[in-house]
């Protein structure tokens, strides 16, 4: 027997008639799990047993019209909730009454990270008419489960977790803890705060400041559009950061390399350790690099304007005023600096 597309996604639509602010349980079997909500706090956390479990609180004048759906979609098992409404209302969190986020979701309620151009926009706003609806979500993890949970507006909180997990939000802050495990966070704006994470660690913001804090891994790799970027206690075999606009501040770092590329803003980055290959590069503002003294490298200084100041003993092969070039120590290691304006200091770490 052949269901049409309609039928068999109305099957799984079948809303379900609660009073706001009772949760719902459901269960997800598998080892790679999917959760889509498009407002609302996401929590994520660390759990027993050998199932990922969901629990969903909906709230706002319009909750009971928001419906469940669980099921596979792309290969993975999913928990998706459903919004029948292309104006969503969500007046909580620090968005303001006149902000807006738009995005692009599938008739099954998924959308973020596959993102192809199809399915209905939906616009979440902060003030006026529409669906006043928003779902809170708790997401409990199992050891070594893959999940990926994808978020429109509010907030997003990680705790405790031990898997690899991919957070993927249009407008919310993300803050994780204690996490063990690849951790991937895709934000298109909101601040964004990982602390005592254990395994690979891969930021893409679009807007908003970075911190990173005790952070162990095989790398650390962090593309910003615009925020300031902070981190300390990190290490690393591979430190990457790609930023447009914003200062940078990285300090007590332990990597063999680094590559650091900023548009403008100040960049600060204090080494601990020796390294093998240090690259930094800024188009507009000053960099300043703490060089402990067990370090060893060769290393080239290009300034297109500003001055070269050092507090570092150097082997000078060539100096001028916006170019250096010498050793440092053994010579083992390489660094590079290149500036389009503004100075470059060495001191002391």
């Amino acid at each position: 027997m052949r269901f049409s597309s309609s039928l068999a996604l109305s099957i799984f639509l079948v809303p379900v008639v609660v009073s706001a602010q009772t949760a719902e349980r459901r269960t997800l079997a598998g080892n790679e799990v999917g959760i889509y909500n498009l407002a609302g706090v996401m929590r994520v956390e660390g759990g027993s047993g050998s199932e990922v479990a969901v629990e969903v609180t909906r709230g706002g004048a319009d909750a009971s019209k928001l419906s469940i759906a669980t099921g596979a979609v792309r290969g993975r098992e999913t928990l998706r909730v459903i919004y029948p409404d292309r104006r969503i209302v969500y007046r909580r969190g620090d968005s303001g009454r006149w902000s807006r986020t738009s995005l692009r979701v599938d008739e099954d309620g998924t959308f973020g990270g596959h993102d192809d151009g199809g399915g209905r926009r939906v616009d979440i706003v902060g003030s006026g008419d529409g669906l006043e609806a928003y779902a809170d979500v708790v997401v409990t993890v199992p050891r070594g489960k893959r999940v990926s949970v994808f978020l429109g507006v509010g907030e997003a909180k990680i705790d405790n977790v031990d898997g690899d997990l991919l957070v993927d939000v249009s407008a919310a802050s993300v803050t994780s803890t204690r996490t063990k495990g690849k951790l991937s966070l895709d934000t298109g704006s909101g601040e964004v705060r990982v602390t005592d994470a254990q395994g690979d660690v891969d930021l893409d913001t679009g807007s908003g400041s970075v911190e990173v804090i005790n952070v162990r891994g095989s790398y650390l790799k962090m593309d910003t559009g615009s925020g300031r970027v902070r981190g300390s206690d990190i290490v690393a075999d591979e430190l990457e950061l790609d930023t447009g606009s914003g200062s940078v501040r990285l300090g007590a770092v332990q990597s063999k390399r680094i590559k650091l590329d900023s548009g403008s803003g100040s960049v600060e980055l204090d080494l601990k350790s020796d390294v093998d290959d240090v690259r930094i590069e800024s188009g507009s503002g000053g960099v300043t690099l703490g060089i402990p003294e067990s370090l060893g490298a060769t290393i080239r200084i290009d300034t297109g304007s500003g001055g070269i100041d050092t507090d570092i003993p150097i082997q000078v092969k060539k100096a001028e005023r916006s170019y250096l070039s010498g050793t440092i120590g053994d010579g083992k290691g390489e660094i590079s600096i290149e500036t389009g304006s503004g100075g470059v200091r060495l001191k002391k770490s």
